[in-house]
């Protein structure tokens, strides 16, 4: 952790916090300083320890100083981080994780779509036992073609393939215990895919209404193009989740498939050739069984490499390939941060 920034945050290295509000801020100038007010008023009557950390993703439009005056004007709860250049949302967000400081983290968009009156009812949530706690714009003010309906198809294939139903993944109005957000790494642009790495390892999942509300400054950042960002994260998400600590079932179960494809065609052609009287080497079937069966044999090897590479990172980084809730010793009950 950057030890000049880690001085300008105040920080100890230890959760002194109640709740950290993170909001990836790009080209919001307008829309910050209303938000920081309706945060203020969701919170001042909630909680008197929160934070909340502006992260700016390379901002062009000014939104850099307008951050800077907000930290300057309530050093009691704002704090800025400025990126040198445009990393991404995810990038932000991790940012914004790596230096708060709270036991609940609270994620926000920064152009007023988002409600900071809902964080509190969603914090409430959190307190009666939830690891984290997503919203749901289920009355969505955007463009349908553009939006809304990429969005609604990308939930559903998220939901289906990786076992928890959400309505609603992209919303990033989302609300997480220290311990389920810090548990792993966001790399592209997989922030929307946190509460499927949250389910896997068993964290508990409650979804929320959420108000939403039309853009009121600027432009969205993002089109249909995102669409075709979340199918490809989603595949990688679907390996990481089923098949990261046994790739050999996937590498192998692709290989034994395509070896019985193989298996197949030259069945089909000893047929051809003593039943029909027909050349083997001058059917297509033949080029192509031989041509599966290579195949095949290289994608059990390249699961068994797979196996050796996963073995490697978990015994060199120490990590375990288990996640732990609490432990019971007797009439002690320990939880696990």
């Amino acid at each position: 952790m950057n030890t000049k920034l880690n001085k300008v945050l105040k920080m100890d290295g230890k959760s002194t916090l109640k709740t950290s509000i993170i909001v990836p801020v790009y080209n919001e100038k307008e829309s910050v300083p209303v938000l920081h007010e309706q945060i203020h008023q969701a919170m001042d009557g909630y909680s008197d320890s929160w934070e909340v950390i502006y992260v700016d993703d390379g901002s062009n439009d000014g939104s850099p100083l307008v951050l800077e005056e907000i930290a300057k004007n309530d050093p009691d709860h704002a704090r800025a981080i400025v990126f040198r250049r445009n990393f991404g949302q995810t990038a932000a967000i991790s940012a914004g994780i790596d230096y708060s400081r709270g036991e609940v983290i609270v994620l926000i968009d920064a152009d007023l779509q988002n409600d900071p009156s809902d964080i509190p009812m969603m914090l409430d949530k959190i307190y009666e036992g939830y690891d984290l706690v997503s919203g749901w714009r289920k009355s969505r003010k955007d463009a349908f073609i553009t939006r809304t309906l990429p969005s609604n198809i990308a939930n559903a294939l998220i939901s289906k393939f990786t076992g928890v139903k959400l309505h609603d993944y992209g919303c990033s109005l989302k609300a997480y215990r220290r311990e389920v957000i810090t548990g792993f790494r966001l790399y592209g642009e997989m922030h929307r895919f946190i509460p499927a790495y949250a389910g896997s390892v068993g964290a508990n999942i409650a979804e929320v209404v959420v108000k939403h509300h039309p853009r009121r400054f600027g432009k969205a950042n993002y089109g249909l193009e995102r669409t075709v960002k979340v199918l490809l994260d989603l595949m990688t998400v679907k390996f990481l989740s089923s098949y990261a600590k046994k790739p050999i079932y996937l590498f192998g179960g692709i290989g034994m498939g395509l070896m019985g494809l193989s298996g197949i065609g030259f069945l089909y052609m000893a047929y051809r050739k003593f039943v029909a009287v027909i050349s083997v080497t001058e059917s297509p079937f033949f080029l192509l069984s031989i041509m599966f069966f290579i195949l095949g044999i290289q994608a059990i090897l390249m699961g068994l490499i797979a196996e050796l590479t996963v073995r490697t990172y978990h015994e060199s980084q120490e990590k375990p390939i288990y996640a732990v809730r609490y432990i019971v010793d007797g009439d002690k009950k320990e939880e696990i941060k």
